[in-house]
């Protein structure tokens, strides 16, 4: 294979992988030329079988919520990252955080951290396609479901005080019934405690009579 056809058939592509690449081809041949390109820079390597253009032949630039979706299958933006995306925290979040149904771990790649936590399938749900810059997509959770993983997934994460904590802004993105009906879901009784809490909060802060 020409590195010229490799840019051809991943001229709109945020990242590919070997198996994308072989179409028909050696597969130890391909890796083995994938490996030399990456020594050459032309190519970098983000995880195994995982391959991004190098810079000055991208013409992509890879968005870091579709490249998590891709380091780990299946996964979903979550927690943190998801609430700082929809602008709810206040924080810079340096690490983009999912949440899978596989293993948890963490990721180093070029293009920064990737952290999964493992949630179960029975709560594998409350996320969809978002659209993304330069027609990339990623699954995404909603501003529900990302707040309620990240409580499920911390110790003591339904305490009044860990949700202040959070320090919640633009809460208006929470719809209440559709906390009301993930709590119920997940038929976790932490998760419903939570809930309470996180309205009797946002009804604080929109000045209704408790």
């Amino acid at each position: 294979m020409e590195f010229e056809e490799l840019l051809k058939r991943t001229a709109n592509l945020s990242c590919f992988t070997t198996r994308f690449m072989v179409a028909g081809q050696n597969l130890a041949q391909v890796r083995l030329q994938l490996n030399r390109w990456v020594k050459d820079g032309r190519l970098i390597r983000l995880h195994k079988g995982l391959y991004i253009l190098a810079e000055p032949y991208r013409k992509v630039k890879p968005e870091a919520f579709t490249i998590a979706n891709r380091l780990k299958l299946p996964s979903y933006v979550s927690l943190q990252s998801a609430l700082a995306w929809y602008g709810m925290i206040p924080e810079f979040v340096p690490v983009v955080t999912s949440v899978t149904v596989g293993r948890p771990e963490r990721l180093e790649t070029p293009l920064g951290r990737f952290e999964y936590r493992h949630i179960s399938q029975k709560f594998f749900w409350g996320y969809y396609k978002a659209e993304l810059s330069a027609k990339q997509q990623a699954f995404v959770a909603r501003p529900e479901k990302a707040l309620l993983d990240w409580i499920y997934l911390t110790a003591g994460g339904d305490r009044r005080e860990f949700i202040d904590e959070i320090r919640l802004q633009n809460f208006s993105r929470l719809n209440k019934d559709v906390l009301d009906e993930y709590a119920k879901k997940s038929k976790s009784h932490k998760l419903e405690r939570a809930v309470s809490n996180i309205k009797r909060i946002i009804d604080e802060l929109q000045g209704v009579e408790l």
